[in-house]
């Protein structure tokens, strides 16, 4: 977990309505970050489900996001973050995101872009703003930002919102302060 990726959940997390329960696809808390890499203190009195494809700190279930094993429309609000570069088939992941949405379920997700290659357990793609909006079709609302360069960010962001009854005020705050976020975010951190 990086800071800058916290705190882009935080902005969320504050700012969308959250419906329950909240799943996080990628929770594994590599060891000197379980701090940093709990996002559960961002959702409280929320029912949060921390999902992985290996056990271990932060994992409640062991998941895989080419086939989750869920039922259609059982999630709220579900998180992926910094894990689509390590997933085969992304996708496939969201269009599993997707189906297993409530309506009007929201997903984030983010990723690197200007990174060192980090196996975990493998690295296979790096996103661009237009990626993540073209992952997030089946979406009806989809907003993406980046932080660093212009030409060459460090990270990239997306919001996907299942249905329509989020609104236009509440996505038009959300869009300022990911601006606020990209301007106070230009070194990683």
């Amino acid at each position: 977990m990086r800071q800058i990726v916290k705190d882009f959940v935080a902005i969320c997390a504050a700012l969308l309505p959250i419906e329950e329960p909240v799943y996080e696809f990628g929770s594994y808390q590599v060891q000197g970050q379980e701090v940093l890499a709990d996002l559960r203190p961002l959702f409280p009195d929320k029912t949060y489900v921390g999902c992985d494809m290996r056990p271990g700190p932060g994992v409640d279930r062991v998941l895989d996001l080419h086939n989750i094993d869920l039922p259609d429309a059982t999630a709220g609000f579900v998180l992926s973050l910094d894990t689509l570069e390590h997933v085969e088939d992304p996708r496939l992941a969201l269009q599993e995101i997707h189906r297993i949405l409530k309506p009007d379920g929201i997903v984030i997700i983010s990723s690197v872009m200007n990174f060192p290659i980090h196996d975990h357990p493998a690295d296979y793609w790096r996103f661009t703003p237009q990626a993540f909006a073209s992952i997030l079709k089946p979406f009806d609302v989809v907003l993406t930002d980046y932080a660093g360069e212009e030409l060459f960010p460090h990270t990239v962001v997306g919001i996907g919102i299942k249905g329509d009854t989020v609104r236009p005020e509440i996505i038009k705050i959300v869009q300022h302060y990911l601006s606020v976020w990209r301007d106070n975010s230009y070194h990683q951190r």
